[in-house]
């Protein structure tokens, strides 16, 4: 796999086969360094437990971008309903929808074709694709109920990577 990471004031990019992401790190009180095409360093000096966490998750985050260009993140989500179905339409312009959820860049979502009743979202972003699964089922949370009767609602039952290794 061809993956190109580089730094520059603590942006960092990622590029690879899928495409190319980038995050800015500049709310965090660390030291990205480039050592290489493909390597860096991420240091804080003197640093307490939450400047240390806040390190970890720099890493983490660079760790799934190279992730997301490379191999592409899916999350499949199940239609859940007692007794009224609860109809889905993915469609660009259209009018006729009780509830809009825009996609987040770079997710795309598509009915699946083998099993009845699932939504597959992918895209080389974690955190977009996350955040798209989470307006779906946010959206169509049971309001005003007790939620362990009313159950009805669309939930994440899979998540991973989109390319299996």
């Amino acid at each position: 796999m061809k993956v190109t990471v580089s730094v520059k004031s603590r942006v960092v990019t990622v590029k690879g086969p899928r495409g190319e992401l980038f995050r800015d790190f500049h709310h965090t009180n660390v030291e990205i360094l480039s050592l290489s095409k493909n390597k860096i360093k991420v240091t804080v000096w003197f640093g307490s437990r939450k400047q240390l966490a806040c390190l970890r998750t720099v890493c983490a985050s660079v760790k799934n971008m190279i992730k997301g260009v490379t191999k592409g993140f899916e999350y499949k989500m199940r239609l859940v309903y007692a007794h009224f179905p609860i109809n889905t339409n993915i469609i660009q312009d259209g009018k006729k929808i009780t509830r809009t959820i825009e996609m987040a860049p770079g997710v795309s979502i598509k009915v699946s074709a083998d099993v009845k009743d699932e939504l597959i979202l992918t895209g080389n972003d974690i955190e977009n694709v996350s955040v798209s699964a989470a307006k779906i089922q946010q959206s169509c949370e049971v309001k005003n109920k007790d939620i362990r009767k009313f159950l009805d609602g669309i939930y994440v039952s899979e998540r991973g990577l989109l390319i299996k290794d």
